[in-house]
């Protein structure tokens, strides 16, 4: 839905994410940016958040996350920690890879829950980033299951910009990589995202049967070859099934 046109929760909703988006406070032109809100109504919103307290004011005009907004983060933690953390923390234990776990919002996803992997080094990742759908492989298991009139709109919004020289930016070879993942029921993202990272996503539904997301192993590409990564779909697509299950 577009939050220009969308009711007033969506609008809400969609600047609360931006305020919140990044590691540190954000700027009120970058906000409007990214929620696509116009100008005044993302005035008015923040205003309210930060009487909330979902929202902190910041010297210079910019905003973080409020004390309210730390305390809901904390109690979606402990409350998946027996569900969905505990099935990430399986597959993580058993591929000694970083797993992600991430739920569209609108056209892009943002990662949810992250487990690192049993290596020396750290994906850059982190909790509440946003995704392109176009090159990930969370996000390609996405779009794979939109019905056809949704994943038109949602390309028409964000777009085929290229990530990395190994980025999907034609439309016809998108269409048939999404074919292919919608028959293998799994996707990878062979450094179209992100230089030296490579990705294997498989998709989560909720319990109307929509695609709500996905799960994804993540290494460093140099270090693990492609076809080492696909002798983890099997254990990756229990993990997708099983955080699907908890989600109905």
């Amino acid at each position: 839905m577009d939050p220009k046109t969308g009711n007033a929760l969506t609008k809400a909703l969609t600047v609360l994410e931006a305020a919140v988006a990044g590691p540190g406070p954000r700027r009120f032109a970058d906000i409007c940016a990214d929620a696509g809100v116009p100008k005044a109504s993302v005035h008015r919103i923040l205003s309210t958040l930060v009487e909330l307290g979902f929202v902190a004011a910041e010297g210079g005009g910019s905003y973080r996350a409020g004390i309210r907004m730390f305390a809901l983060a904390e109690e979606v933690k402990a409350a998946g920690a027996g569900g969905v953390g505990e099935v990430l923390t399986r597959l993580s234990a058993e591929v000694r890879q970083t797993v992600h776990f991430a739920l569209r919002s609108g056209d892009h996803a943002v990662y949810v829950q992250k487990v690192e992997g049993d290596r020396p080094y750290r994906m850059a990742s982190r909790v509440g980033m946003r995704l392109p759908l176009h090159s990930t492989a969370i996000g390609k298991c996405v779009l794979a299951h939109l019905p056809p009139d949704e994943l038109a709109a949602v390309l028409a919004a964000a777009g085929l910009p290229a990530r990395t020289p190994a980025t999907l930016t034609s439309s016809g070879l998108l269409a048939a990589e999404l074919a292919g993942i919608r028959e293998r029921g799994y996707a990878v993202d062979d450094e179209e995202n992100e230089t030296a990272i490579r990705c294997l996503g498989a998709p989560v539904f909720d319990r109307a049967g929509h695609v709500a997301g996905g799960v994804s192993v993540s290494t460093v590409a140099p270090l693990l070859s492609r076809e080492e990564l696909l002798s983890f779909v099997p254990a990756l697509r229990a993990a997708a099934s099983a955080v699907t299950n908890l989600l109905h």
